[in-house]
């Protein structure tokens, strides 16, 4: 079992994991039905645009990202957004909301017949593009904490876990032709 796997074994306890830096958004509100987790969202997201490992992403999930004199970003004002959880390059696992409240991810988005996914899923972003690969340490992690996700939320299932793309077709397009939805179903099986 590689390392990053072993140091992404995590426990979920009062909604927040374990191995992850806890970095509290206020971009979240209740869920209507706590009970009803039963959908992983997978993002990609890199900020500006194709860079990694600035502070971006943590500034805008966290709200202090500068839209009003940084010109990169002016697209961005007034949007407030967040993820449960942001996976770095380099595997690092940031979580930004407890899995029992709801994030601001999905949009409008709907899936298997249901619309507002933000309701009944927790979202997950990786840092990267629709076309760049992404990073081995990233879908190791990635399974590790998808892993615990489906242990702990008992109507979430493997075949439950789908990408941006899939509930809000048109509009979004993450993780992208990047993304190796195949290593990543092996990666969380090895588990």
């Amino acid at each position: 079992m590689s390392r990053i796997i072993e140091e992404s074994r995590a426990m979920i306890s009062d909604g927040c994991l374990s191995t992850a830096t806890q970095r509290p958004s206020p971009h979240y509100d209740d869920r209507p039905d706590p009970e009803d987790i039963s959908l992983l969202v997978v993002h990609g997201i890199s900020l500006p645009a194709g860079e990694f490992g600035g502070p971006a992403i943590d500034q805008l999930f966290m709200g202090t990202l500068d839209t009003v004199h940084d010109e990169r970003f002016q697209y961005l004002h007034g949007v407030r957004v967040s993820a449960h959880c942001l996976i770095r390059r380099d595997g690092e696992l940031l979580q930004y909301v407890p899995f029992h409240l709801r994030a601001w991810h999905a949009g409008k988005s709907h899936y298997a017949g249901r619309n507002r996914c933000n309701d009944y899923s927790i979202g997950i972003e990786l840092e990267g593009t629709d076309h760049a690969a992404y990073t081995d340490s990233q879908y190791q992690v990635l399974a590790a904490v998808a892993h615990e996700l489906l242990q702990h939320y008992p109507k979430l299932t493997a075949q439950r876990i789908v990408g941006h793309q899939h509930i809000a077709p048109v509009r979004k397009t993450d993780p992208g032709p990047a993304f190796d939805w195949a290593y990543f179903q092996q990666c969380l099986h090895r588990l």
